[in-house]
């Protein structure tokens, strides 16, 4: 290999790719604004799906101009590929969306290589940007009212308009002055110091555009949020006033498609979420705003700086063992890693293929706050020591194929992560009467937001649902699902003869597609009380006519609203 390798030139068609995909995301991130003015609601679907599918084909796109440009011999030398990280390096130094650069840089790298050859010194394990960015131009806007809100929220909407008219601007502002004076202690008002700072950018996700910022004095903070909503026909519609954590949290959620914003500083404006939502992690809040591969970068390096500094192992998750999936977790660390298994139970009528399927499709639909976000891992290397015995024999005796041990380390070949939650079936054992009834009530809203998101979680056991620390229901288990309009809903035909009626096998023909909402309730629950109150509070999801409805709706083009905030005063409409 002659001295003179090319570390530069590859660095070079490295960085044009990753300028080439940052462009391409820019320009659909832009097109946000327009689609919510023209309420162009299919349009916005398919964007968020098409800026996902983006990283993929761009670092395709790349890892062919690779080899279009250099021989196998030169390009697949790993051990010159220290030398095309030092060049990026220098080559990243002044941009400033750097560290998504050097998680580019590893996505070319995984695409060239096996895994086998991943290691700090080929790629960027471990970050090499600094922790301290200097100072750049600012992306917010401060307002001071001085006690003057109605002022300084006349002057928010005079910085925040759109080619699109409010539709009641003055009525709209008043009613956020009356919920900031209801949300905020009495003296906050007053204090001269008060300050609202916005991001200066406008984010946007499904039907929805929203102001985020914070509302701060010298001695506290409140995370503030807009939502803005474009009725068409009468306008944008300034639908609430957010200043509530949990509630902010959970629009920035796990269990929600990613926002469209402009962020040409991505670490800045992460900054700043932070700062709003403290118990965030940094891996959460890059994927909600569409760097999901930068966030699965952050989680990563949280995970294993995590194994390196505590006496955390691996043990199985709690709750009724799958059918298709093993699921593991670490106790002290917020997540699951689920395997396929090799054997499938019988009642299982799906392989492999179909079930990688139905996790990969998760990432491109709109969850609609109803199912938890996944990462797709291959090539894990935990430690040995790191694992419970009993976890790593159950491991190793349901997928053999995927978990292998090789000497002191355990190799997971293929796994999804997803945030830890409860399953709702333990939950319901343990909850107090009140505590039933709301977990219910959500339960029934998760498959109702599902469905209108054109998702049906095919099977809806309690198991395959989870409780979130802010006590929402979510659903966690993909092996069964499908689009909605994909589904045969039908009515169980009345029974011929006598015979029909007392006979164990059912006198009617059933295709593949087919589902009789009538047999949920004893395939639900088991417990008496449980179906009985989930038939008072959801009892339409029983009958096929419900379903039906919902899936003309879809079919004829309307997006049906899910909004993920309390909407006071607004749910007449």
């Amino acid at each position: 290999m002659p001295q003179s390798w090319p570390a530069a030139d590859i660095a070079r068609i490295i960085l044009s790719g990753f300028d080439d995909y940052r462009d391409n995301f820019r320009r659909i991130a832009d097109g946000a604004r327009h689609r919510f003015e023209q309420a162009q609601w299919q349009e916005a679907q398919r964007a968020s799906t098409a800026r996902i599918n983006l990283y993929e084909e761009k670092v395709g796109e790349t890892v062919a101009r690779l080899h279009q440009a250099f021989s196998d011999e030169v390009l697949m030398d790993v051990s010159q590929w220290p030398l095309a990280k030092s060049a990026c390096i220098g080559m990243i130094d002044l941009r400033l969306d750097d560290e998504l650069s050097e998680t580019w840089y590893n996505s070319i790298f995984c695409g060239l290589f096996s895994h086998d050859l991943i290691s700090d010194g080929c790629m960027f394990i471990h970050t090499t940007r600094p922790s301290l960015r200097r100072a750049r131009a600012a992306q917010t806007r401060s307002y001071t009212p001085r006690g003057e809100l109605s002022s300084m929220l006349r002057q928010i909407f005079t910085d925040y308009r759109f080619s699109v008219d409010y539709a009641d601007l003055f009525g709209d502002m008043r009613r956020l002055e009356a919920q900031l004076r209801e949300n905020l202690p009495d003296w906050v008002c007053k204090d001269p110091e008060l300050t609202v700072e916005l991001f200066s950018s406008v984010l946007y996700r499904n039907k929805g555009a929203y102001l985020v910022g914070r509302i701060y004095t010298h001695e506290e903070q409140w995370p503030l949020v807009i939502p803005l909503l474009h009725r068409e026909g009468r306008g944008i519609q300034v639908d609430a006033l957010i200043t509530d954590e949990a509630e902010v949290s959970i629009i920035f959620s796990f269990t929600r498609s990613y926002f469209m914003v402009d962020v040409s500083v991505p670490v800045e404006f992460i900054g700043f979420l932070k700062r709003i939502l403290p118990g965030k992690h940094v891996a959460e809040l890059y994927t909600s705003i569409g760097f999901y591969k930068h966030g699965k970068s952050e989680f990563y390096r949280a995970l294993i700086n995590h194994l390196a500094n505590t006496d955390d192992r691996f043990i199985m998750a709690p709750g009724v063992r799958g059918m298709v999936m093993s699921v593991f977790t670490l106790p002290g660390f917020n997540t699951v890693f689920k395997i396929i298994k090799d054997r499938f139970s019988p009642s299982k009528n799906v392989d492999r293929a179909t079930v990688i399927e139905k996790y990969r499709l998760v990432k491109s639909v709109d969850r609609v706050g109803r199912m938890a976000d996944t990462q797709e891992f291959a090539d894990f290397r935990f430690p040995l020591s790191k694992f419970d015995p009993a976890c790593l024999e159950e491991l190793l005796e349901v997928a053999p194929s995927t978990v292998v041990v090789e000497g002191d380390t355990v190799l997971i070949r293929h796994c999804w992560t997803e945030r830890r939650m409860t399953p709702l079936n333990l939950y319901l054992e343990h909850a107090n009467e009140a505590q039933v009834r709301e977990a219910l009530e959500d339960y029934g809203l998760a498959i109702k937001q599902l469905a209108a998101a054109n998702i049906f979680p095919g099977d809806m056991l309690l198991k395959n649902f989870g409780v979130t620390r802010h006590g929402r229901v979510v659903f966690y288990d993909y092996d069964e699902i499908s689009y909605l309009t994909e589904v045969n809903f039908r009515h169980i035909p009345a029974p011929r003869t006598p015979e029909d009626e007392m006979a164990s096998e059912p006198w009617y023909s059933i295709g593949p597609h087919d589902v009789f909402p009538e047999e949920f309730p004893p395939f639900l629950f088991a417990d008496i009380g449980q179906r009985r109150l989930f038939d008072q509070l959801h009892g339409e999801l029983y009958n096929a006519d419900y379903w039906k409805g919902l899936q003309d709706a879809i079919l004829a083009g309307k997006v049906i609203d899910v909004f993920p905030y309390r909407r006071k005063g607004r749910d007449e409409e």
